[in-house]
């Protein structure tokens, strides 16, 4: 058995999961003695189960179902392993796992592999991404018919306001983040600095810069699980939904990456502030695939709402230097430091479908040597002859659909399974209201 199970005797059950293509942990509940069965032979659901609806559902015209007969995956863990699930009373372990198909070849409808499929490539190229991802969300008291922040365990009092970067806001809800801290630190996720945003109850908290890209989405994808968990522990609801205040911003899912060649060396860094042809390149691959590939970073119908000019999230397909108005923004800072900050996407993404799609279109732009246009300097919200977003989910599903540039990026088979999905989920989400529309997507994304 393995020897995280044998440190920790008290867990009696442990959870496998997979994340589905809307990034929703999929998987089974198992007695913790049964447990090296899983890790020598792995467990089996169906293939179909990785492309369920965001209600759970079956997709009505999806060959997996019964054109397929159901057929069963194999999910094997993956190299991440055992660890403990905090926001559980009993004590609990994760395994997360990844699915194959029967002849041991990767499912290509797992957004895990998909990602992985991406980091390949580049290290065919002599290239390994560095990834760290900022992560906002939202603590919310949705007990009654109206959304609002919760009040602080220290004074009882609600704070409406937008506090930002307010030190008073952290302290309110010191004993959640104190517990957030200890949990990421017995998962072993590397959370790093927490500030206050711009929403109401609105907080962000970046991870530390890693150079196994699998990692960065898992550390994502656990994270969001977890705090969403944790939260209910405290009586609150956590949320990373897109847009659950109208009249404030929305959350975020910034990704800031590098290259570093097989001596290690950043080659986007040329020892100045503007950095390399490399970085240019790649830059106009994140721009060139941006429009088309929006459905990944703007996934559902509530995603469109964040994207609105002057909120705090680009609608305009550019980039800058040191401008948090654009698409695109490489910091200033260190050379050796030298990066590309993607702003698009909203704390509802897979991480795994955000990082291959961001990472894949940025090594597009390297391979076909692709020249970035000029840097936007000042508003670009003002600026009416850019190129823009989708403006509804709608044209968002059509683009990805008919893109060949995402052909370039994502396996066909899961292109089609994602199509699926996001067109019955558009066809339902018609009959629901804006508050039942709230009320689905504050605890699923």
């Amino acid at each position: 058995m393995s020897n995280w199970l044998r440190k920790h005797t008290d867990v009696r059950t442990i959870r496998v999961a997979a994340a589905d293509l809307n990034g929703q942990a999929r998987g089974k509940r198992i007695p913790a003695r049964f447990a090296e069965n899983v890790l020598k032979n792995g467990t089996r659901f169906p293939m179909s189960v990785l492309n369920l609806d965001i209600w759970g559902e079956d997709i009505e015209d999806s060959p997996l179902v019964f054109e397929m007969g159901d057929a069963d995956g194999i999910l094997r863990p993956t190299e991440r392993g055992f660890m403990p699930m905090p926001w559980l009373e009993a004590p609990t372990a994760l395994l997360p796992i990844w699915m194959f198909r029967e002849n041991g070849q990767p499912y290509d409808g797992d957004p895990r592999h998909a990602l992985r499929a991406v980091v390949d490539r580049y290290r065919t190229h002599g290239l390994t991404p560095v990834v760290a991802v900022e992560l906002e969300f939202f603590l919310i008291d949705d007990s009654g018919k109206t959304l609002q922040v919760p009040p602080s365990p220290r004074s009882g009092k609600r704070r409406k306001a937008a506090e930002t970067m307010s030190i008073r806001a952290l302290d309110a809800f010191d004993t959640f983040f104190t517990d957030l801290y200890d949990a990421c630190e017995a998962m072993d996720i590397p959370a790093d600095t927490a500030i206050s945003e711009t929403g109401l109850g609105q907080f962000e908290i970046n991870m530390m810069h890693t150079d196994d890209a699998l990692r960065a989405a898992d550390d994502a994808w656990l994270f969001k699980m977890l705090v969403k968990g944790l939260a209910r522990r405290h009586g609150f609801a956590a949320s990373f939904m897109a847009k659950p205040y109208p009249e404030y911003s929305g959350n975020g899912l910034h990704t800031h990456f590098s290259l570093l060649d097989a001596q290690g060396r950043n080659v986007f860094d040329n020892g100045g502030p503007e950095g390399t042809e490399v970085l240019r390149q790649a830059v106009a691959g994140c721009l060139t695939g941006m429009h088309d590939s929006a459905l990944v970073f703007a996934p559902h119908a509530n995603s469109y709402d964040r994207l609105v000019p002057g909120a705090h999230a680009p609608t305009a397909i550019c980039w800058g230097y040191e401008n948090r108005t654009v698409a695109i923004r490489v910091p200033s800072g260190s050379p050796s430091a030298r990066r590309i900050e993607h702003r698009v996407a909203g704390g509802d993404v897979n991480p795994y479908l955000m990082l291959a799609a961001i990472l894949g279109a940025a090594l597009v732009g390297i391979e076909d040597g692709l020249q970035a246009p000029a840097p936007v300097t000042g508003n670009a919200y003002a600026m009416e002859d850019l190129a823009q977003l989708p403006g509804s989910w709608a044209a968002a599903i059509d683009a990805f659909e008919k893109s060949p540039f995402i052909a370039r990026i994502l396996p066909p088979e899961l292109v089609r399974n994602y199509m699926f999905t996001k067109r019955q989920e558009l066809h339902y989400m018609a009959e629901l209201t804006p508050e039942e529309q709230v009320e689905l997507y504050l605890d699923t994304v």
